[in-house]
């Protein structure tokens, strides 16, 4: 088991484009990592830096307390599975995961209980006899997988590994990593793992933290929760949650003895905890951001109002979509486009709602967040406490 602790990284091609700026991250022992961000954000650079298959232009990179910068890869206790899971096609799967054992030169008897106890863990005993072409797209991950784990290397890093599969096998794919690496821990076999995705879903479900990336900086580094419900910007508001964060630009207003927000001809009062960090800012354009689930039907949000005023308006309706437990609803208001989610047992007026007809809808204010127009700094943070 290893930290991984990156210092100052920058990555410049010969072109003299600079693809990571002086990243700085510490990769706890034993974590669960997600690396997330929009492609181009250079996520997958910064593992395959880790890897030792990128050189590093400037900055330090431990793993452990060594200075891997000029290692090569195979000297780094490092293992990764990758996108298109590079087994090779005239071996088995128990001689795929055997190999790089067998090159080590551990003993056969070694190297059978190693290849045996990761069949056993991933669940695929019977699929030691087959051929890669004789393997689904699952099972082939599976043995990309276990062919690292037989390596019992102090870091695994995973390189978008699921993209090529099914929404559906994708889903027990992700528990089943996330239980792998649990295992693991709890057989006293600890590793640190970092997994590089741009599937937000991904994100959330299976990083202990999450590190949010864009354009080779770090936005933010923190919990699931934490990004979900404190985003430091903009950008992490809007980039992680389905459907995404309604940010729209505002002006701050004098409301009542406290503040709003003006949106056209809409006024959204702010509750009271907003004032020590907005009352400076009377008259000024903001982004006003709300999450869809945060704005619904009268009904749907009652049980909402202890986190912070509601405000209840009316909205034009444009579409709804149902998925099943939930419709989500778009319209306009003050001139522009919002989605909320709602409850399919709260939605009777969206579903007979005709396009271009006005609706009734509550914004839990309290859950409201206020950006910086120029910086995308979330300027509310500190007002939003976790749920």
């Amino acid at each position: 088991m290893a930290s991984v602790n990156l210092e100052k990284i920058v990555k410049t091609y010969p072109n003299g484009f600079e693809a990571v700026h002086g990243v700085d991250l510490e990769v706890r022992d034993g974590e669960f990592m997600v690396f997330v961000g929009p492609s181009g954000c250079s996520k997958s650079t910064i593992l395959r830096m880790i890897a030792g298959l990128e050189s590093i232009s400037g900055g330090e990179l431990k793993i452990g307390n060594t200075v891997v910068n000029n290692l090569r890869a195979k000297e780094r206790g490092i293992a990764m599975v990758f996108q298109n899971y590079a087994l090779y096609p005239h071996m088995k799967v128990y001689d795929n995961m055997a190999f790089g054992l067998k090159l080590a030169g551990l003993p056969k008897q070694e190297i059978h209980e190693r290849v045996t106890q990761a069949a056993q863990m991933l669940e695929m005993e019977h699929l030691l006899d087959r051929l890669p072409r004789q393997l689904s797209g699952g099972q082939a991950q599976r043995v990309a997988v276990g062919r690292c784990i037989v390596k019992r290397p102090e870091v695994f890093l995973f390189d978008e590994p699921l993209s090529n599969l099914d929404a559906k096998l994708r889903a027990s794919m992700r528990v089943r990593l996330t239980e792998l690496h649990r295992e693991l821990r709890e057989r006293g076999e600890p590793s640190t793992a970092i997994y590089v995705t741009h599937d937000q879903v991904e994100a959330m479900t299976m990083g202990e933290r999450i590190c949010v990336l864009k354009d080779g900086t770090i936005q933010q580094v923190d919990s699931p929760t934490t990004l979900y419900d404190r985003p430091v910007n903009a950008f992490v508001a809007g980039f992680i949650g389905s459907p995404e964060m309604n940010i729209r630009n505002a002006t701050v207003v004098a409301h009542d003895g406290g503040l709003g927000v003006e949106l056209g001809d809409t006024l959204l009062p702010l509750p009271a905890s907003f004032a020590d960090v907005l009352s400076n800012r009377v008259g000024q354009k903001v982004q006003f951001g709300i999450r869809p689930e945060h704005i619904g039907t009268p009904q749907s949000v009652l049980g909402a109002a202890q986190h912070g005023n509601l405000a209840t308006v009316k909205g034009t309706f444009r579409l709804r979509e149902h998925m099943g437990n939930e419709v989500y609803t778009y319209f306009e208001l003050g001139g522009h486009e919002f989605a909320a989610r709602i409850p399919t047992d709260f939605a009777g007026e969206i579903d007979r709602a005709e396009r271009g007809q006005p609706i009734e809808l509550s914004f839990i204010m309290g859950k409201a967040h206020i950006f910086d127009l120029d910086t995308g700094l979330n300027l509310t943070v500190a007002a939003n406490p976790l749920s």
